[in-house]
């Protein structure tokens, strides 16, 4: 029997992929090559905004498509967690609907998968990575309750993986061929707090002398066990000094911050810590101690409540931040939240307005900051022939580096950059 997995979404649900894969190694099944050649279809979905479920929804009727005949078309993932009855009655293309942990090899037909999890996805053992660098979960759920995020809704509070665990994994994935790892969960500055309030925090985990984080400690530990450590997710709350000098000591000078706007009043509305001079506080104090740190970050426009002096506010702070990398998204009403029932709704051309506004202002500091690396020498990890990144660009989601002659996939080489197009480089080994 042989199965394709079709993933959509956010690293973290990649991740769960590739643990699915393990799982149905174990029960028989290969990878196939194709949709066409596989038995065993599975459409891993987002349902984080409205345009991550229409996506969704339009690749899992792609599928039923183009899969052979006889072919079993299974949906899991966030929407099938979400929206798993709704989607069982409105889609009779699919043969099986599966929240998080639950048989994708039951014989049942159009039904929804039992809401008791079969085993346990997160701790899950993964087939070798097929690339030089490999994301990493370390926990499920978040027990933040931002106005405009459904995810606690069905991924539940916040569930961090054992100490032990992650390192096994991390020891697993660097003994298969990994050289970078990207540590990932849905507020990972916070990990291991949940288990040290439940009692069952580990000696690594339990560091409560000075309030010490759980995450500084694994983040040292997992760095002496592989060249590369990058963190996503980082709520600008628990970027604390202790874990800021845990990252530049990775040697990835990379902080991927969740600030999602930059107006205090908005951010309040929001459910949200800070504002532009607490984030830019931050970001000083990091550049002062390496100036070449490399940041991202994502904001909402639009989101209820927003005035014009909330949007001048963020385009004055992305300014002053400088940021290398950020995203922008339209706020998204998701049912259940509380954004969902709050007043001062901004209408769609005024947010994608907004929207068109940040990017350009972001677009013209990105290419700047690309342009200033043209000259320097940096090293590079081949992801693939050909292409690679230096530590200032997370895999999948940033630019890359273009390496005429490069050596095999998995080294890492000296270069000089020689080119700087849009958000990608060009280099020359040596």
């Amino acid at each position: 029997m042989r199965y394709w997995i079709e993933t959509l979404g956010c690293p973290k649900n990649h991740v769960d992929s590739e643990k699915l894969a393990g799982y149905l190694g174990r029960e028989g099944y290969a990878p196939a090559r194709s949709i066409e050649e596989a038995e065993l279809v599975v459409a891993n979905t987002c349902a984080f905004i409205e345009t991550a479920r229409e996506e969704s929804i339009e690749t899992v009727l792609d599928l039923a498509e183009r899969r052979r005949a006889g072919a079993r078309l299974v949906v899991t993932g966030c929407m099938a967690e979400r929206y798993g009855d709704e989607l069982a009655a409105a889609l009779p293309e699919v043969d099986l609907v599966a929240g998080f942990g639950r048989s994708l090899t039951t014989t049942s037909v159009a039904l929804r998968a039992s809401s008791t999890p079969d085993f346990d996805l997160l701790n899950l053992p993964r087939p070798p990575a097929r690339a030089p660098w490999a994301y990493l979960k370390v926990a499920e759920g978040c027990d933040r309750r931002c106005g405009f995020c459904a995810i606690p809704s069905f991924r539940g509070d916040q569930r961090s993986r054992a100490a032990e665990e992650v390192l096994a994994e991390a020891r697993d994935l660097v003994a298969g061929g990994v050289r970078e790892l990207v540590l990932v969960a849905q507020d990972l500055a916070s990990w291991g707090h949940d288990r040290r309030r439940a009692g069952r925090g580990e000696a690594l985990e339990v560091l409560d002398e000075g309030g010490t984080q759980p995450l500084i400690e694994l983040t040292r530990r997992l760095s002496g066990e592989v060249e590369r450590l990058r963190l996503l997710y980082l709520y600008p709350s628990g970027l604390t000094e202790g874990l800021i000098e845990a990252v530049l000591a990775t040697g990835v000078p990379y902080f991927d911050l969740s600030l999602q706007h930059a107006s205090r009043p908005l951010l309040r509305r929001m459910r949200r810590w800070g504002d532009a001079e607490r984030f830019l506080e931050r970001i000083a104090a990091i550049r002062r101690a390496e100036p070449d740190a490399a940041f991202r970050s994502s904001f909402i426009v639009g989101y209820p409540g927003e005035t014009e002096d909330d949007h001048a506010a963020l385009l004055d702070f992305l300014e002053a931040a400088q940021l290398d990398w950020a995203g922008f998204f339209t706020f998204s009403d998701e049912p259940g939240t509380p954004a969902h029932s709050q007043d001062g709704r901004v209408a769609g051309e005024l947010a994608l307005e907004r929207l068109r506004e940040a990017s350009e202002v972001q677009d013209a500091i990105t290419a700047r900051k690309r342009d200033a690396l043209v000259g320097t020498r940096q090293s590079v990890l081949i992801d693939a022939p050909g292409v690679g990144r230096t530590v200032r660009e997370c895999p999948e989601i940033d630019g890359v580096v273009h390496l005429e002659g490069a050596r095999s996939v998995g080294d890492v080489v000296e270069c000089t950059i020689v080119a700087s197009r849009g958000t990608d480089l060009e280099a020359v080994l040596g």
